[in-house]
């Protein structure tokens, strides 16, 4: 009876999931170039690049302590101490490639310069007048966040969110012929399944079967 009324509501109200837009590679540039210079712009365009980058969820980005982060010429090491798919806490160490013409890692380096912070946790909230709390910045701020940047550059805000920045970077790895295993070694996902739904969306309209048809 009861697997009756589940089927019953599943066929009333559907089964599909509402996703996020995706802030590929274009947006997440574009969102990072319009923040100030200021110590809260430098700040949010670090996590917007990080997030981006590193195919971060936004736990993971608030969990960030300055000793988890390696800078290298190539770029950073960073080490995930726990995530959705770590609950153990074992830890994973992802490489974030050096950008060409927005760098995460430079964005990053410049934040944390500019907020005199050396230890404990890189992302923090900014009281009124500028001054730095002591405390991270919570997942819920990460969200609003992406948001704010996204309405700033003309994009409907409710589309996104902060896995905004996660989706963007598997689906711009896809459209740009990236391996899955290469994009799970950045995204850590464990189920192929999940990343062949950002390959499938990226490459909807490569080799079409109806292309050249009318």
């Amino acid at each position: 009876m009861v697997r009756a009324t589940l089927r019953g509501i599943r066929r009333s109200v559907g089964t599909a999931r509402s996703r996020k837009a995706p802030a590929t590679a274009e947006k997440a540039s574009a969102m990072a170039r319009s923040t100030s210079s200021g110590l809260i712009g430098l700040r949010d365009r670090a996590i917007l690049l990080l997030g981006f980058a590193g195919a971060l969820r936004r736990s993971e980005l608030v969990a960030l302590n300055v000793a988890d982060i390696a800078a290298f010429e190539q770029g950073l090491l960073v080490n995930v101490r726990k995530s959705k798919t770590d609950q153990a806490g074992q830890g994973e160490v992802i490489a974030v490639a050096k950008g060409h013409t927005d760098c995460p890692s430079e964005a990053l380096l410049a934040w944390l310069a500019a907020a005199h912070i050396t230890d404990g946790p890189v992302f923090r909230s900014i009281k009124k007048g500028g001054q730095l709390a002591t405390t991270r910045l919570s997942e819920r701020a990460v969200t609003s966040i992406v948001k704010r940047y996204a309405k700033r550059i003309g994009l409907d805000h409710k589309k996104y969110s902060s896995h905004s920045l996660r989706s963007g970077f598997l689906t711009s790895a896809a459209a740009n012929g990236a391996s899955i295993f290469k994009m799970m070694d950045v995204s850590r996902h464990k189920s192929l399944d999940t990343l062949r739904t950002y390959v499938r969306d990226a490459e909807l309209f490569k080799d079409h079967a109806g292309d050249g048809l009318l």
